[in-house]
């Protein structure tokens, strides 16, 4: 959980935090609320520039490490996890900007000594400065008389807030014709100014006449990598803020059990995961967009995303902190607010979210998306060749042929191990999805045998793999899941469905709810309880069950779009050969676990009922809204979000690809696309007016469709475990906070 993605990059985190660890401690942050620095440098920079940090970014050329904005993020974070005061992120702010946009002569001159710590930077991100080709002095007389400055120009004018600036020896000044200009300390006039940030300085600057040189003025994008940095710091202050609200909520008790058992609790500190996790792919995404000198529109979305999510994230989190932490979390003497005063200073420093909501909607108006491609590592490039001429004789083939083919040859399912699958690492998966998508060659849909195919390979005897499997893949049996009960929806360990022992088999009495393609499907998986007596994990087992079987009927269930999507099943004493039964008796829970987790390596798209962010655009235009600034907002907010949940899906690919963790990644990813649908279809809702009281069937207009939309989406925070059930599931399995106590038997 943090920007990086590669093991490298975690390796980076972790001597970064190391440092931290010893040499930003809390006592040398507390020396700095209490004797705040307003000149020179702090004790630990000496140890900031011998390892390299400040110089991360810049070319080697120049002194520097020779990586990318990206690294630099990576460090920013860990520093701002541990609050680092002092000079360090305005610094690398001003480096930035000179190695990307500053001139030859520029970059030869400063980068060096900004790499190594011996000049230290600010830059005013707002200001009145001017710049003038002509200098007015006056003479012995006394009489005014203007020159040509050379081929530089005088600056003069003042900026109000400029973080860092009492610790400054070079600035980065923003000029009224938007050019910038690298102007000396010794020609600036430093104001210090109350700093809501206690462990860092803020100051005026005033340049009252300052001859630039040519070579010092530049043009540049300072404001998005600005917005970067800062926003890598701030995915820091929210991460911090995340770590010290978790660790309070296990260990604090109240009413006779620790406060992170309580499921408001539980649910607040996932919520801020949430945050902290849509800020970080964001500024990721940002920062790789800037490394990479993408084009100008695509480079304006990722920073106004990285811009709308991550400073707001990081205020979200130190506020759930302080209040995880209750009156403990309001006093000075605790760092809560020391966190809170930094995430709102990142927040004032790095514009107005609103701003950058606007920014993301004009250019998602104008049909703008952010790529989410998949670089793959050079050697690659011959498994493709291999690849994709097995594929083009798949493509010339007739349906029936290319489908027994593929299954034959394991391409439906190329992560699962032969005969069934290809043994398919992440990368040949990738490879697989991309030639396939580039041939027009569509695997057979497998929708719920998605999940029981696996099953059936890890749990199946030889038999059952023989029987179903092929035509499986073939796609010649339909599948539908039985898991579902009336009184055990997301829980699914108390399912009361009895399996009563018999001679050859045993027999199914109960009911199931909420079975998709149930009065479609040839065969389905259940799970019942064979063992009442067991404990509720246990006792319970895995069948495959015929569903042309005696005693089975299936009711269709109509939901609130007036449509019959879902079933009821009664199963009155339906017989289930032994030979049916789905690993050991009294252990399906486990391969239930196994249908239920399995996931292949790709980027797939989101299950999604109702409005997408496209459809959104189209309604905006075609209800003549498109240009009212409260609606650009909205749905700038929502291309934000769109865009942050694509990236989950993108960075969890990527941090399997390179060996690592996904961690919360993939988790996180399914309750923010399931909100994020709701949230698109109801906003579209608001802005029908009152043709929202109308809807349609499937060929009706847009807008009566918007309407059906919105009663489908109800839905996509329902099916595959609630969002409050999910919540729980984050806040037990990936923050570790106390699982809910048992209930007594």
């Amino acid at each position: 959980m943090a920007i990086g993605l590669t093991e490298e990059h975690e390796a980076l985190a972790a001597s970064v935090r190391g440092l931290a660890e010893r040499h930003v401690t809390p006592q040398v942050v507390r020396g700095e609320v209490n004797a705040p620095r307003s000149q020179g440098r702090p004790e630990f920079w000496a140890a900031l520039a011998h390892q390299g940090l400040p110089g991360l970014h810049l070319s080697e050329d120049h002194g520097g490490q020779g990586f990318g904005l990206v690294e630099q993020a990576v460090a920013v974070e860990e520093l701002g996890r541990a609050l680092t005061p002092g000079p360090y992120l305005p610094t690398v702010i001003a480096s930035a900007a000179i190695g990307t946009y500053g001139s030859g002569a520029a970059r030869a001159d400063l980068l060096p000594s900004l790499a190594d710590g011996t000049l230290t930077a600010a830059v005013a991100l707002s200001g009145d400065f001017t710049a003038t080709a002509t200098a007015v002095s006056a003479d012995a007389s006394g009489a005014l008389t203007a020159s040509p400055v050379g081929d530089g120009a005088e600056i003069a004018g003042t900026a109000g807030t400029v973080l860092g600036a009492p610790l400054a020896d070079l600035f980065v000044l923003p000029l009224n014709d938007g050019r910038w200009a690298l102007v000396d300390a010794d020609d600036v006039t430093v104001t210090e100014a109350e700093s809501l940030d206690l462990t860092r300085p803020v100051g005026g600057v005033e340049v009252t006449r300052a001859v630039v040189p040519e070579e010092r003025i530049f043009e540049g994008a300072v404001a998005d990598l600005a917005v970067v940095l800062l926003g890598a710091e701030a995915c820091g202050v929210a991460g911090r803020a995340l770590d010290d609200a978790v660790a309070y909520a296990k260990i604090r008790e109240q009413f006779g059990r620790p406060i992170g058992q309580f499921q408001g609790v539980k649910h607040l500190c996932a919520r801020m995961l949430i945050a902290a996790e849509r800020a970080r792919a964001a500024v990721w995404d940002a920062a790789r967009a800037l490394d990479g000198r993408e084009d100008a529109e695509q480079r304006a979305y990722a920073v106004a995303v990285a811009g709308a999510l991550a400073a707001d994230a990081a205020v979200t989190c130190a506020e759930g902190d302080i209040q995880v932490h209750g009156g403990v979390g309001y006093t000075f003497e605790h760092d809560a607010h020391l966190l809170y005063r930094r995430a709102l200073t990142l927040r004032a420093l790095s514009g107005r979210a609103a701003a950058f909501r606007d920014r993301a909607a004009r250019l998602a108006q104008a049909g703008v998306r952010r790529p989410m491609d998949i670089e793959l590592p050079p050697d690659a490039e011959g498994l493709r060749e291999r690849v994709r001429a097995r594929i083009a004789e798949l493509a010339a083939m007739d349906p029936l042929a290319q489908r027994a083919a593929m299954a034959e040859g394991g391409w439906v399912t190329p992560h699962l191990p032969e005969p069934w699958g290809r043994d398919a690492g992440p990368v040949e998966q990738i490879v697989i999805g991309q030639e396939l998508k580039r041939a027009r060659v569509r695997p057979v849909p497998l929708m719920i045998a998605a999940w029981v195919v696996p099953s059936l390979v890890r749990y199946g005897t030889p038999e059952q793999q023989e029987r179903f499997l092929p035509p499986t893949l073939r796609g010649e049996i339909l599948w539908c899941q039985l898991f579902s009960e009336p009184g055990a929806g997301s829980d699914l360990a108390s399912v009361s469905l009895r399996a009563e022992r018999v001679e050859g088999g045993w027999r199914l009495t109960g009911q199931k709810i909420w079975n998709s393609l149930a009065r479609e499907a040839q065969w389905g998986i259940c799970i019942a309880r064979t063992d009442p007596d067991a404990p509720k994990h246990d006792g319970i087992t895995y069948f495959l069950v015929d569903m042309a079987s005696d005693g089975i009927e299936v009711r269709p269930l109509r939901e609130c779009t007036g449509e019959a999507v879902f079933n009821e099943v009664f199963l009155d004493g339906v017989f289930v050969p032994d030979d049916l039964v789905v690993g050991p008796v009294n252990a399906g829970w486990r391969v239930a676990r196994n249908t239920l987790a399995n996931e292949r390596v790709g980027l797939t798209g989101s299950f999604q009922l109702g409005g997408d962010l496209p459809g959104l655009v189209e309604l905006a235009e075609g209800l003549g809204v498109a240009d009212d600034p409260l609606v650009r907002d909205g749905v700038g907010g929502l291309a934000c979000d769109e865009h942050a949940f694509r990236l989950l899906g993108l960075r969890a690919t990527l941090k399997q690809l390179s060996g690592t963790d996904p961690g919360a990644t993939a988790n996180v990813r399914k309750l923010v696309a399931m909100e994020h649908g709701q949230r698109v279809t109801e906003y579209g809702f608001t802005l029908l007016g009152e043709e929202g009281a109308l809807t349609g069937d499937r060929q009706a207009g847009l807008r009566r469709r918007w309407t059906r939309h919105l009663l489908a989406s109800r839905a996509m925070t329902i099916g595959g475990g609630t969002t409050e059930v999910n919540l729980n599931v984050i806040g037990e399995r990936i923050l570790g906070l106390p699982r809910d106590p048992e209930p007594r038997r």
